[in-house]
């Protein structure tokens, strides 16, 4: 799965889409964190709107990417969340971390 990012002014926005699970999350990971040091945005921005499954990995690579923005003084938005990835998400206390929204 690749992953698309964009640049807008200082916000990097990168659109995550079918299985967030163990076998592709290393590719994933490496790629925002490339587009991120790269690019120094103040938000990353997760959209989740296209992804069908995450497992316990999804919630890894938003703690590790807010780590990442944190140490650059920056901050991380997810955004559309499936229910079901939503729902993971809260359990875990990710959204203690990442500020959850919906747009449409």
């Amino acid at each position: 799965m690749p992953v698309k990012s964009e640049l807008k002014g200082r916000i990097l926005a990168v659109e995550l889409s079918g299985e967030l699970d163990h076998h592709n999350m290393k590719r994933i990971r490496e790629d925002i964190d490339s587009e991120t040091e790269r690019l120094l945005p103040e938000k990353l921005v997760l959209d989740f709107s296209a992804v069908t499954f995450m497992d316990s990995s999804g919630i890894g690579l938003v703690m590790g990417r807010y780590k990442l923005m944190s140490a650059l003084g920056g901050s991380v938005i997810i955004r559309n969340p499936p229910p079901s990835v939503k729902k993971v998400m809260r359990v875990s206390g990710i959204d203690k971390l990442a500020k959850i929204i919906e747009e449409g």
